[in-house]
């Protein structure tokens, strides 16, 4: 017994439905065969007929009766298929290879329908006929006909052939649909199955690929493709809550302990301010990580997408650099820029600028060479549009660099090469520009800038 869940689905109802189709696209065709194959054997049979009955009337027209039933008896003689009678007034057989005259009346069309008896070796046969029949002068009696019996099984046998295509059709199809669903339904289990696991908790699990490039193929790359990303944004979300945990109660227990010794012991006015301007300081520090932390989310879910305006980037640039300048020379360090003029971009401006100071503020941290040089150090930024059209905002500079193994962990979050961690900062500056430049529609790259760090913000140009 076949599964009740195999012919509930699709599959097979959609084969059974286009087996339908075809089924009444042949039956329509065989229809169509069998009508012109049956009219033209009709029509073989009258014309035969029509043109033994022409003859007899030029021998009629000739010599009368009595030629006419001379040339009966003559064709009579090997008749063939063709049938002949002729009768008196009286009703006796004159000449013909019929016995008796059918008691069939003829049609509107003066076409008669019989079935005659012939003696043959095993006896007397029963076959069918068509014929037609005159009245001659003086009550005489003319029958013209032919033998239909064999017209007769060539149609029977056409007919019988149709009907076992017709089930041999609907047949194969259906057995074709059980095996087409049969198939689909194991492929769909084993879909169902994992994603039970999935749901399960098994994020590791992916969707089955048969690698038959079909739809379900297409669908499984496209699910697995998701549940990749669904997979990196829990690890990432587990890590970051590890690295909060971590990295925020270091501050958190500095902040309580100073707090509580200041409590305990008598101080002056001017210690308890110091201690209070540090723990403002530190509370400061806080909040300037989750507020990062809040950034990356918003620009992440792409809630900021709708803020966006073209703005030029070159006034971005020249902005953060403006700003950053005062701290490059006490750092011993100069900026050089390079902007191009009338680019935009359709961006959020806040963002844009949020991303290259911190790119500007990491190339002042860690930009200076490790070997000294009569020159000034400097820090290059630019902004340039590349022939594809899209636009770059660069920061390079001369320092250690990041290794090529580290340059993709360094955009998660919290993630800091410097293990000793004395230089400040929070770990989350190059996570959210990767995160921006993903709201933006663009990336972010890092090259060997021999010696340095080369960062690359890669936007694609508004459209004017």
């Amino acid at each position: 017994m076949l599964p009740i869940n195999l012919l509930k689905t699709s599959t097979f109802r959609l084969a059974v439905l286009y087996l339908g189709l075809f089924a009444a696209s042949a039956i329509m065709l065989l229809a169509y065969v069998y009508w012109n194959t049956a009219g033209f054997l009709v029509r073989q049979t009258d014309e035969a007929v029509q043109a033994e009955i022409t003859g007899l009337a030029e021998q009629y027209a000739q010599g009368g009766l009595p030629l006419l039933v001379h040339t009966v008896i003559q064709r009579s003689r090997d008749p063939g298929q063709s049938l002949y009678l002729v009768l008196d007034s009286a009703g006796q057989v004159l000449a013909g290879n019929l016995d008796v005259r059918p008691s069939v009346a003829p049609g509107a069309d003066g076409w008669m329908d019989f079935i005659y008896s012939r003696r043959a070796l095993e006896g007397v046969e029963l076959k069918a006929a068509r014929a037609r029949a005159f009245y001659l002068p003086e009550g005489f009696y003319l029958l013209v006909g032919r033998d239909v019996q064999e017209r007769r099984e060539i149609e029977s046998l056409i007919t019988s052939a149709l009907v076992w295509a017709i089930a041999l059709t609907l047949a194969l199809g259906l057995i074709g649909g059980l095996f087409m669903s049969r198939n689909m339904l194991a492929r769909v289990d084993e879909i169902n199955k994992s994603s039970q696991d999935i749901m399960e908790g098994d994020l590791s699990r992916r969707l089955p690929i048969a690698g038959t490039g079909d739809e379900l193929d297409q669908l499984g790359k496209n699910l697995n493709a998701m549940l990749d990303q669904i997979e990196a944004l829990m690890i990432g979300m587990r890590q970051v809550t590890d690295n909060v945990a971590h990295d925020l109660r270091s501050p958190l227990n500095r902040l309580r302990n100073r707090l509580e010794v200041t409590l305990l012991q008598e101080s002056s006015p001017e210690e308890y301010r110091q201690v209070l301007e540090r723990t403002i300081a530190e509370a400061d520090n806080l909040l300037t990580t989750f507020n990062a932390l809040l950034m990356i989310a918003r620009a992440e879910a792409g809630s900021l997408r709708e803020s966006m305006t073209n703005i030029d980037p070159a006034a971005i640039v020249r902005d953060a650099a403006e700003l950053y300048e005062p701290v490059a020379e006490e750092n011993g360090l100069g900026i050089h820029l390079n902007v191009q003029e009338g680019l935009q971009v359709r961006g959020n401006r806040e963002l844009l600028s949020q991303v290259l100071t911190n790119l500007i503020d990491n190339a002042i941290k860690h930009g200076k060479p490790e070997t000294a040089s009569g020159d000034i150090p400097t820090i290059d930024i630019s902004v340039l549009q590349e022939r594809n059209g899209r636009v770059c905002f660069t920061v390079a500079d001369h320092g250690s660099g990041i290794p090529k193994h580290e340059r993709a962990r360094v955009l998660e979050r919290f993630v800091r090469l410097e293990t000793s961690r004395n230089t400040p900062g929070s770990g989350l500056g190059l996570s959210l520009a990767s995160a921006v430049a993903r709201l933006h529609g663009g990336r972010i790259d890092f090259e060997d800038n021999q010696p340095g760090l080369k960062v690359t913000l890669t936007l694609p140009s508004a459209v004017r």
